[in-house]
């Protein structure tokens, strides 16, 4: 989740340093929560989504489900 969501913030030419800035936060607390360090909230998820002009869905949710997630 959190590589894809870097993968896209650089696609779009954003930095950490950007991300944090618009969010209302500092580079180093935006740094964790894009890394995992730090809980993401829905709120977090929402700003993010407005700030790259893409959804929810697609930067924080995987396209395909592993066999190993459905095997019951």
């Amino acid at each position: 989740m959190f590589e894809k969501l870097r993968e896209i913030r650089q696609a779009k030419g954003f930095t950490c340093e950007n991300m944090a800035e618009q969010m209302g936060l500092t580079k180093a607390t935006y740094s964790k929560k894009e890394r995992g360090q730090i809980t993401m909230t829905l709120n977090d998820a929402d700003k993010i989504s407005n700030i790259l002009g893409s959804s929810v869905d697609e930067i924080f949710f995987a396209d395909k489900v592993s066999f190993k997630d459905t095997k019951t």
